[in-house]
């Protein structure tokens, strides 16, 4: 028998190289935006930069988009001027414009000179990586709001997606800043996320990411929500959970963007380093997904499936929790398989087995040892039992080893091997002493 393969930090290298390839195939061509505030430019901002530097040169076609405020405020406290917000919007008068200009330009050129770096012996030997910036931005003034003029802050018109879509062909980092330009020639102060979310629709995106300055939206057992449909992030922005302003912000611009047809969207919190590379190339990540499309299916199984639930079933076979079922086996009853799956992966199973006399077997309920304890097995069984009553059957039964307390805890009750159908009695290995427990299905 062969040893049991040593853990080496060489090892685990290849192990999350192997781990991140199905993300780096699906990501190849495909167009991410990403925003980041101006509190992102600290000292730790050459990550980011190495991060965003290694998606390029995977092919990934990125829109930045940059934040200023706190560059923007510390021009103003500079020259001694107002600093206004009203209903988190900056009232931008002539001053204010004009430490706005200073700041955000002198950002961009500071993120065009990261972004062109090519030291030796640094993440960016050799990335030669392009950055184009310029007009992209149509906006239009904001206008009177609950009677305050907000002067030169505007709002996003248009976003030239043509002209963008160009760069990012030409193999160009597309750089945009908070900036929106007028037919007539004026300069509008923007919001960053409203332009992050103006390109991302505008381009039909991929993914839209939103670093946040916060940590990650919660559950009520302070557990990081990693994923959240269209439907359940308007709900958490509509109901009493504390979410802090930020945070808040960040969802609402997810939230809006999938709306319009972005397809994922990503809160990763900036002080995770290396978050953002966590987030998009493993298969649970570090932050909270909102996603317009399902991201975790339960579904029929497929004869597709069949090594997904192979993988998920051998260690429990090889502990005596499940029977052992060949390949050949599997894909002969896969009709009898529902499946939990998570981006091409198979995190849970189970199987509904029927019998004469409306009675059926619920048999190889597995739920991955990563994804336990998060309701999929709850899930699992609500839909075998779902199955079961539109097949017309009254009387479910199931043979365990090890998850007694589990069944019983959810409404099975013990069982005799004289209650099992004459067939599957005749099937019953004596050598398991596997335990009945049946349950009964209401109408």
């Amino acid at each position: 028998m062969a040893g049991k393969r040593k853990t080496t930090p060489q090892q685990v290298f290849v192990d999350n190289i192997r781990q991140a390839a199905p993300y780096i195939h699906a990501h190849r061509d495909a167009t991410f935006v990403i925003m980041f505030g101006g509190e992102s430019v600290d000292e730790h901002f050459s990550n980011l930069i190495h991060d965003l530097a290694l998606l390029y040169s995977l092919g990934i076609r990125l829109v930045l988009v940059h934040g200023a405020r706190p560059q923007i405020e510390q021009r103003l406290r500079r020259a001694g001027a107002q600093i206004r917000y009203v209903n988190d919007l900056r009232v931008t008068d002539d001053d204010a414009l004009a430490c706005v200009k200073d700041a955000v330009g002198s950002l961009r050129v500071e993120i065009e000179a990261r972004l062109s770096m090519g030291l030796v012996n640094t993440p960016m030997a050799g990335a030669r990586i392009r950055v184009a910036s310029g007009n992209f931005v149509t906006a239009r003034p904001l206008g009177v709001r609950d009677g305050v003029d907000h002067l030169h802050t505007g709002q996003v018109r248009r976003v030239d997606a043509d002209g963008i879509r160009q760069e990012l062909q030409a193999r160009r980092i597309v750089l945009l800043s908070p900036l929106g330009y007028s037919p007539t020639g004026e300069v509008f102060n923007l919001s960053a996320g409203e332009v992050a979310a103006a390109a991302a629709v505008a381009l039909h995106a991929d993914k839209l990411v939103l670093l946040t300055a916060e940590p990650g939206l919660r559950d009520g057992r302070r557990r990081l929500v990693r994923q959240l449909s269209l439907a359940e992030a308007e709900r958490a922005l509509g109901s009493r959970r504390r979410i802090g302003d930020d945070l808040r912000r960040h969802l609402e611009l997810a939230v809006s963007g999938c709306r319009r047809g972005v397809k994922r969207a990503h809160l990763i919190d900036r002080h995770i380093d290396g978050g953002l590379l966590q987030e998009l190339f493993t298969r649970d990540g570090v932050g909270t997904l909102v996603s317009a499309e399902r991201y975790e299916d339960l579904q029929p199984a497929g004869i597709d499936d069949v090594g997904g639930i192979l993988e998920l079933i051998e260690p429990l076979e090889a502990q005596g929790v499940l029977v052992k079922r060949s390949r050949e086996r599997l894909e002969m009853e896969i009709d009898h398989f529902l499946v939990v799956k998570r981006d091409g992966m198979i995190l849970a199973c189970a199987a509904l087995y029927p019998y004469p006399g409306k009675v059926a077997e619920l048999a190889c309920l597995a739920v991955h040892p990563d994804y336990r304890g998060q309701g999929r097995g709850d899930s699992l069984l609500a839909a075998v039992e779902q199955r079961a009553r539109r097949a017309g059957v009254r009387r479910l039964f199931v043979l365990t080893t090890q998850a007694a307390h589990w069944f019983r805890e959810r409404g099975f009750r013990p069982g005799e091997l004289a209650d099992l159908p004459v067939k599957r009695r005749a099937l019953y290995n004596y050598q398991r002493n596997s335990k009945v427990f049946i349950k009964e299905l209401d109408d």
